[in-house]
């Protein structure tokens, strides 16, 4: 019976002094925040030469705003999920990562929601639209995308817009070509071009109501229309001449209607 109260004894002995090790080494390796005073931000921000809005200055404006820039704070007060949390109600910002290192220096790294199109409807609203169909709102940046005009609601905005937008955006030739799209009230589409004097009429994109279909549909639509104006660009504009047509009808498959400039008096 001693022989057995003597070994639990000694296992609990042996248990204490594991814990104590183990704390003892965390407390060691573990610097004192009490006194330290964050000497230094850093705030990287990808895709900054893009067509995003951000700039270090706005992270830092939205921080001193909310009373988290931490420069000159307490480490120990400085919580870096309140910062990713504040940064994050930003419809400009996918990401925030923030952290404290043993410099006294805090990291603040930022992903962007970058625009991809701009809309000024017939209502007077005016916003763009991210990559995922989210509404941005207008800010004082000028930022040199595809602009579209005209019949545009919300709705259509994001489900059908952004699809198309996509789909332009990933063919260098054609984003760096259309400046503009425009909706009719029958929702039908008109592209402008950056050279040339005319509009380019694509007729209505395809509808579903299943989001995966539509945007396989969108895709196959614009990309059959722009490659058959692509065509007609280099063998029928290159000899013709880029102002001949005021307005190209790309609406039917088996034939492109063209209407003549007026001609000046």
């Amino acid at each position: 019976m001693r022989k057995t109260v003597k070994k639990i004894i000694i296992i609990l002995l042996d248990i204490a002094l594991a814990v104590y090790l183990v704390f003892a080494m965390t407390s060691f390796n573990t610097p004192d925040e009490s006194g330290r005073i964050c000497t230094k931000v850093a705030i990287q921000i990808e895709d900054k030469n893009s067509n995003g809005f951000l700039s270090s200055d706005e992270i830092k404006n939205i921080l001193v705003h909310n009373r988290l820039y931490p420069l000159n704070k307490k480490i120990t007060d400085i919580n870096p999920r309140d910062i990713e949390e504040l940064l994050m109600r930003s419809p400009f910002i996918k990401t925030a990562e923030c952290y404290k290192d043993q410099n006294n220096h805090v990291s603040i790294n930022i992903t962007q929601q970058l625009p991809i199109i701009r809309i000024k409807n017939i209502k007077g609203e005016d916003y763009y639209l991210d990559e995922r169909g989210g509404i941005m709102p207008n800010t004082r940046y000028v930022s040199d995308l595809i602009i579209a005009t005209g019949s545009i609601s919300k709705w259509y905005a994001k489900a059908y817009l952004t699809n198309m937008a996509r789909v332009i955006m990933n063919n260098d030739m054609w984003n760096n070509l259309i400046v503009q799209i425009n909706i009719l009230p029958d929702l039908g589409v008109e592209v402008i071009p950056r050279i040339g004097n005319h509009a380019v009429y694509l007729g209505s994109l395809p509808q579903s109501k299943n989001a995966a279909e539509r945007e396989k549909l969108i895709n196959e639509f614009i990309n059959n229309k722009l490659t058959r104006l692509e065509k007609f660009y280099k063998y029928g504009l290159n000899e013709a001449g880029w102002n001949k047509y005021s307005y190209i009808n790309l609406e039917f498959d088996n034939q492109i209607i063209c209407k003549k400039q007026n001609k000046k008096k």
